[in-house]
């Protein structure tokens, strides 16, 4: 075993099988009684297929993955919870690694359904999509472990069918402020690891000028500013990026 592991596309699609069968074989009273949400589990089931190595307690908490040569915690939403878990990880001699698995939804298709009926409208492709850089909202809330040896990420491209109650109350066809009930992953289209602080420099595109501001980071990566400044902050704590100056009062930066 090791602790880098490659997720091909026969695996993923393996663990969605294996993850669907079961759900269909549980007696299921309409929406809203999975045991566990659907992307969690298939990307539990892609890490390691056995499932004797699932949910192991390693101190005060429970490994999502532990396969004796290194703990795999999928995150599928905010990271700022997973933080006290992944220091603790960190602490244990017989835990040669803890990699963190950021699954992102680089398609989506948004499925609406009914919460009274369970009527499900058409699938709509979503115009939102996400890419490697858009990780740098959640990393930059684990930064100071980053540089850690020991402390990995893996981020997983995949196209995601998004179900989707419209039971919102903002707006008169319920979408607005309405609650997300499952994400089923359908294709696995790219998987990056993220092993040491060179490997974030994925995060600067190559046409960037050598000097450049976070704005025009933005836009040649095709994101937001708040994303583009999560980067830099990251990029300049792990020694990829400083700053070198300022234009006028911007702030320049430059590869290091």
């Amino acid at each position: 075993m090791t602790d880098k592991i490659t997720i091909t596309p026969d695996r993923f699609r393996e663990a969605c099988e294996a993850v669907m069968s079961s759900e269909r074989e549980r007696e299921r009273q309409g929406i809203g009684t999975l045991s566990e949400k659907t992307l969690h589990a298939v990307i539990k089931r892609c890490i390691e297929p056995d499932t004797a190595f699932h949910e192991i307690s390693i101190g005060r908490f429970v490994a999502d993955v532990f396969r004796g040569d290194g703990v795999f915690e999928i995150q599928t939403g905010s990271f700022t919870p997973l933080r006290p878990k992944l220091e603790a990880m960190l602490e244990y001699a017989d835990v040669p690694s803890v990699t963190v698995v950021y699954p992102m939804a680089a398609v989506k298709y948004l499925t609406w359904i009914d919460p009274e009926t369970g009527e499900a409208e058409k699938p709509r492709r979503s115009p939102k999509k996400m890419r490697p850089i858009d990780s740098c909202r959640e990393l930059i809330r684990i930064k100071y472990l980053l540089d850690n040896p020991r402390f990995r990420v893996k981020l997983l491209l995949l196209e995601i069918h998004e179900l989707r109650l419209k039971d919102g109350r903002r707006s008169r066809d319920g979408k607005r402020g309405s609650h997300r009930e499952d994400r089923l992953p359908a294709r696995l289209i790219d998987e990056i690891d993220l092993c040491t602080p060179a490997d974030y420099d994925l995060f600067l595109p190559e046409a960037l000028s050598e000097e450049f501001t976070i704005k025009e980071l933005a836009k040649k990566a095709g994101t937001s500013y708040e994303t583009a400044q999560c980067a830099v902050t990251i990029l300049c704590y792990l020694g990829r990026t400083e700053q070198t100056g300022t234009r006028g009062r911007t702030k320049l930066f430059k590869r290091t």
